[in-house]
């Protein structure tokens, strides 16, 4: 295991002590509006990573990558992931590097709104068919990565849910603003809805899922779902997700200089997405101003380390105002993009296992 060096703790507390100041989250997690959030106060200093988090992070700083803010959309894709540091951390205490045996997949192309987009079919390997289905939308900002990238997180989804779970790419920015990436995301849910059963798959169990910008584009779906009067999903699952666009609040602050995730990253997703500062106010990405009532039982799951965290908190707090069944929990001591991260990570088991409990509620089983 590897231990923060005392220099660089030192490095990361003064930075975020001098961190701007930031709107504190009511300790009783109650919904906030603007006009009742709490006066400005210091931002935190940044925590310290547990050390198995730590020793992931050693490993995708020794990968070199640069800072994803000072790239191109392009440039930025091709960077070190987390995914690799995991890897390379496996490799390095000679452990496993094969993909649970316990779920099978294939990719493939699927043809949604009108548009052939590569996924990812993970099916059960045990188990009675029809499955439940999970739709899982991978995250990266709306700009960078994939369902490769994100392959963790959705196939632990498929194991501990039993369920098959379809994670499809979408369109990204620059290339394709918004809302590219967040039609894709409905399209590929009428897809999961009309293609289930060729799956193997039940048609009227079927959830959403996703991390990051995909957490959020699982809210989002769920939203339009209920707007446009299609099958509603029986439950979402929203882990660490872009819930609003308040660069401001407490986490954003405290964490301002965290990895994978930091505060310019944020900026730099947003540019590249957003076509202007119009779209931070519309409620498809601006979450937490947007209609929640009547979607289905949600968790959303958060890392302390990590800018969103606030988000999540207060999505959770406007989920339960407008009625919806809504668990939250916070993994105190990990960083951004630590879910799928069960193969070195004993928190991100448990965070993997309270997913996958709570879509197993949802579809009766």
């Amino acid at each position: 295991m590897h231990l923060v060096p005392p220099a660089r703790t030192a490095l990361l507390t003064a930075f975020a002590v001098l961190s701007t100041a930031c709107s504190k989250k009511d300790a009783d997690n109650s919904a906030m509006t603007a006009d009742t959030m709490p006066a400005p106060a210091a931002a935190q200093p940044m925590a310290t990573p547990q050390p198995r988090m730590q020793a992931v992070l050693d490993e995708l700083a020794a990968l070199g990558g640069k800072p994803i803010e000072t790239l191109t959309a392009a440039e930025a894709r091709k960077q070190p992931t987390p995914t690799d540091a995991v890897m390379a951390l496996l490799k390095k205490e000679n452990k496993p590097t094969a993909p649970d045996p316990a779920v099978a997949s294939v990719d493939r192309s699927i043809d949604a709104g009108g548009r052939s987009l590569p996924a990812r079919i993970y099916t059960p390997k045990t188990g009675a068919k029809p499955f439940p289905v999970v739709v899982y939308y991978h995250g990266g900002g709306w700009v960078i990565a994939d369902r490769k990238v994100y392959d963790g997180g959705a196939r632990a989804i498929s194991k501990l849910a039993g369920a098959i779970v379809i994670s499809a790419d979408y369109r990204m920015g620059p290339e394709n603003k918004f809302p590219a990436a967040h039609d894709d995301a409905i399209a590929i849910y009428e897809w999961a809805v009309k293609n289930a059963a060729s799956l193997g798959g039940d048609p009227k169990r079927i959830a959403l899922a996703g991390e990051s910008a995909g957490g959020g584009l699982a809210i989002a779906t769920a939203i339009a779902a209920r707007d446009k009067k299609m099958q509603a999903p029986v439950a979402i699952v929203s882990v660490y997700p872009i819930g609003g666009t308040d660069m401001n609040t407490a986490s954003y602050n405290e964490n301002a200089a965290a990895k994978p995730l930091n505060k310019p990253m944020m900026a730099w997703f947003f540019d590249n997405y957003l076509n202007g500062p119009e779209d931070r106010s519309n409620p498809r990405v601006n979450l937490v101003a947007a209609d929640l009532a009547g979607l289905p039982p949600t968790t959303i799951i958060n890392a302390q380390i990590d800018p969103l965290r606030t988000d999540g908190e207060m999505l959770a707090s406007k989920l339960k105002a407008a009625g919806v069944q809504a668990e939250q929990k916070t993994y105190m001591g990990v960083n951004h993009e630590f879910f799928g991260m069960g193969a070195v990570l004993p928190d991100a088991v448990d965070a993997e296992t309270m997913a996958g409990n709570a879509l197993k509620r949802a579809f009766g089983t």
